[in-house]
């Protein structure tokens, strides 16, 4: 076999393979010796069929095979004799002229095929002492604790029916009927609807005009629909909602205390309180994690410059875009709403395509070369997060990694990235820096946006590369379908 380098463009190979035909023909001589005494042709007995005869019996099939095991296994072969690694999986051309190939299949014509492919650039890893970060870290006070369990009492909150006019907080019981036009719409009648007033579930407008009311009482009340409401035919219209009030209660007061943990299904205040710290230390935790990666990585960026496979780059810039164009027809904006251009655009969102790629790779470098590795058992609590995430669809998510080619690796490769931050937090110098929580949630306006809190198309280059600081996939997050009523505002 002769393996003959035709490119070496950069990080393009381009890779001739020639197997003589004398050498392709013993091949499928050795394979049809393997099977003449298996094989049953009436008139011969078994073991006894003329070589010529099998041949002409056999012959193509063995060597399609054999074709088929060549390309299959050889250009891993190569690239391992070559000391190379393929960026993406080789691109293998073959002679697709049909006497060329017939002749090959009879061994009469040398089998030649190309492989394509970019190397991953060989990096060599550089001391990272040098790299400081901080680590803020905000202290959890016991208003704060006190303030997050009374938002969560809200969900438990018991109203009383009381005989005055309704007041900010008050529950409201009622019926209405929306018109534009003085035509009723989709979505605009419910029956038995509860409101609480200043809950700014509904449209701007509605809640306040319900200051007052009583029950039995019946009223008209008029109220604009924002512009940019999800139902188009109701975007910026003026409308008329006919109201009928059923009941009127207030909220009794909300203590932390024993009966409410229970509410909660807790079996104390005490038990709460742990609870909801415990929650709150795991959010700053976070966030404290993402900021010190993102440092670590920006630093990383400065310290590698290299030329990375554009096979990759085009990929990781194609699923960039798809999150984009979908955020666009989601909001219903251009490009020109948010001050750039889809050229621009472009332009910013594979910078960010080729940093990943670029970082990706060294994260990977200096994994392999720590020796870490991702467990089975990792991949196991990976997989049931996914399940947990999606109830009702745990086969398909099953069949989905069972059956798709490299899923998995969509399972291994953030927990992969992870151990390698932690491996490098273990070696930086790292400052433990003690922070209001105003401060340690403060978005960094010069750290390219951490794009979880931005909306803007100009922007969304953020959320990928918040991404990368929290081991995540950059496409977004699925948004909540618009509200089913029209009267109860898109907003949540």
């Amino acid at each position: 076999m002769q393996v003959i380098e035709t490119l070496a463009e950069g990080l393009k190979r381009e890779i001739k393979v020639v197997i003589p035909a004398k050498d392709m023909e013993g091949r499928m001589n050795e394979r049809l010796a393997e099977v003449k005494d298996k094989v049953k042709i009436n008139g011969f007995r078994p073991g006894k069929v003329p070589p010529a005869h099998l041949k002409k019996m056999y012959g193509k099939s063995i060597m399609a095979e054999l074709v088929n095991e060549i390309v299959r296994d050889q250009p891993a072969q190569i690239l391992t004799g070559r000391g190379e690694k393929s960026a993406t999986q080789p691109e293998i051309a073959m002679t697709e002229d049909k006497d060329e190939a017939e002749k090959i299949l009879a061994a009469e014509a040398d089998f030649e095929f190309t492989l394509s492919y970019e190397v991953i650039p060989a990096i060599e890893l550089k001391p990272v002492g040098g790299i400081k970060v901080t680590r803020e870290v905000a202290e959890i006070g016991e208003d704060e604790v006190t303030e997050q369990i009374m938002k969560i009492a809200e969900s438990a909150r018991s109203y009383e029916t009381k005989e005055g006019p309704a007041a900010d907080g008050d529950r409201v019981t009622l019926d209405y009927l929306g018109k534009v036009d003085g035509e009723a719409f989709d979505g605009g009648k419910d029956e038995n609807a509860e409101l609480i007033i200043g809950s700014n579930r509904f449209i701007p407008g509605f809640e306040e005009q319900l200051v007052g009311v009583k029950a039995g009482d019946e009223k008209v009340i008029t109220v604009t629909f924002p512009t940019e409401y999800p139902a188009k035919n109701l975007a910026g219209k003026e409308a008329t909602f006919d109201l009928v009030i059923k009941d009127v209660a207030s909220a009794a007061a909300t203590e932390i205390n024993d009966e409410l943990a229970t509410k909660l299904g807790l079996e104390s205040a005490d038990r709460l309180k742990e609870i909801v710290r415990g929650q709150i230390e795991s959010q700053y935790g976070s966030v404290t994690r993402q900021k010190v990666k993102r440092q670590i990585l920006d630093q990383l960026d400065e310290m590698y410059q290299f030329d990375t496979p554009q096979k990759l780059v085009e990929a990781e810039f194609e699923s960039i875009w798809r999150q984009i164009q979908t955020d666009l027809g989601e909001s219903g904006k251009t490009f020109e709403d948010e001050d750039t251009t889809e050229e621009a655009a472009r332009a910013e969102y594979l910078k960010l395509a080729e940093r990943r790629v670029r970082l990706g790779l060294v994260l990977s470098e200096i994994g392999e070369k720590a020796g870490i590795e991702v467990s089975e058992d990792e991949l196991q609590r990976a997989l049931y997060e996914q399940l947990r995430q999606f109830p009702g669809q745990e086969k398909e998510i099953l069949e989905f990694f069972r059956n798709t080619p490299g899923a998995s690796a969509n399972l291994r490769a953030p927990i992969f990235e992870e151990k390698v931050i932690d491996h490098l937090l273990s070696e930086v110098d790292v400052t433990d820096k003690t922070v209001t929580k105003e401060a340690l949630l403060a978005e960094d306006d010069d750290s390219a946006d951490d794009g979880k809190k931005k909306a803007a198309p100009k922007k969304k280059a953020a959320k990928a590369e918040a991404a990368e600081a929290e081991g995540e996939e950059a496409a977004p997050k699925k948004k909540a379908a618009p509200k089913k009523k029209a009267a109860e505002d898109a907003a949540e």
